[in-house]
């Protein structure tokens, strides 16, 4: 767009002002300042570009030089006032369309993520985002030791990475209560595990967990809760792993979706063990270790550093108050699933 392309109402009074400035080298009063931001908020939400307009204010004011009295000084001070007056109307428009925008784009999310919309006006304002609902998704939520707001550092560099990696691909990312969030296209198997490296390394070491795709303009709320109950579980559990997939961790779910058969495994065949001197959390960690090693006293005693010795010692301790041995595997299941329901339950902190 070139400055013949401009509306001559965006420079009205224009030369009027240069021509009276110059003459008597006054500055602006305040209602031709006004003026001047109005036409600026007017030219900048009317889509037009700001080097075109001040391209125009130039020609304007040298179309008027000829007629225009007073020293050259006076002329360019005024020239310089009007352009600024114009600028500043021209950037506080900008600076509201982006607020606007900003304000647009996370009610958006609240309510892709909250499921608090229709369906179907959802899935109409998400292709402005640049996602098709009506294609599965998948979401990944990392969380790292500090809190994450969108157009911070972190997510910059996390969202720089993906768009070198993979361009546009339909792809969001944002913040939500300090993590990073990003939903992505199920079909694209590698833009979420990237994400995950991506995320981890720049969150200090952060976990991420990742759901499964989900169909449809509810999926992505789906995908989401799945993956902010596996950080849920990654932390009662203790785990290690630094990415999470909800799919491999459907098992817990399943084992606490009856929580009252839960409540009464955990209390029969691990309760006895609040007795031992010490209560019951010691000898559950000496479970907890010899489960999570797969049953190898080394391995157990080393985690937990003990001897070996007195790791057997633990073990034939939590035989005598259970009656159940952790080294038998008929009596292995029924532990390993009760040591884990007292994990899920926070068991013995809570008490039943």
């Amino acid at each position: 767009m070139t400055d013949r392309d401009i509306p001559e109402r965006y420079l009205d009074g224009c030369a009027q002002i240069l021509a009276e400035v110059a003459a008597t080298g006054r500055r602006l009063t305040r209602e031709e300042v006004a003026s001047r931001r109005a036409f600026g908020e007017q030219a900048a939400d009317a889509g037009y570009g700001l080097r075109a307009l001040v391209s125009a204010h130039l020609s304007a004011a040298r179309t008027a030089w000829p007629q225009t009295s007073g020293s050259a000084a006076d002329a360019l001070a005024a020239v310089q006032q009007i352009i600024d007056a114009f600028a500043e109307g021209y950037e506080r428009a900008q600076r509201q369309a982006v607020r606007q925008e900003e304000a647009a784009r996370r009610e958006f999310i609240d309510d892709l993520l909250y499921g608090r919309s229709d369906l179907g006006r959802l899935a109409e304002r998400a292709e402005r985002f640049g996602l098709r609902l009506s294609q599965a998704h998948a979401v990944a939520v990392a969380q790292g030791p500090a809190a994450y707001e969108e157009g911070a550092p972190v997510p910059r560099r996390v969202e720089q990475a993906l768009i070198t990696r993979f361009g546009n691909r339909d792809v969001l990312l944002t913040t939500k209560d300090g993590r990073l969030l990003c939903v992505a296209p199920g079909h694209e198997d590698e833009i979420l595990p990237y994400f995950a490296k991506q995320a981890h390394a720049a969150t200090d070491g952060g976990r991420v967990a990742i759901g499964r795709p989900q169909p449809g303009p509810g999926g992505v709320v789906q995908s989401y809760e799945e993956a902010l109950n596996a950080l849920e579980l990654a932390e009662r559990l203790e785990l290690d792993d630094p990415v999470l997939r909800a799919a491999d961790l459907l098992v817990y779910p399943v084992l606490t979706r009856d929580r009252q058969a839960m409540s009464e495994l955990v209390h029969d065949a691990l309760g006895p063990l609040a007795t031992a001197r010490g209560g019951a959390q010691p000898l559950l960690e000496t479970l907890t270790a010899y489960f999570d090693s797969g049953c190898v006293a080394a391995e157990a005693a080393r985690r937990l550093s003990l001897s070996v010795r007195a790791l057997t010692y633990r073990l034939e301790r939590i035989h005598k108050l259970t009656g159940a041995n952790p080294a038998d595997p008929a009596h292995r299941y029924m532990l390993q699933t009760a040591v884990i329901g007292a994990r899920l339950l926070d068991w013995p902190a809570t008490g039943f």
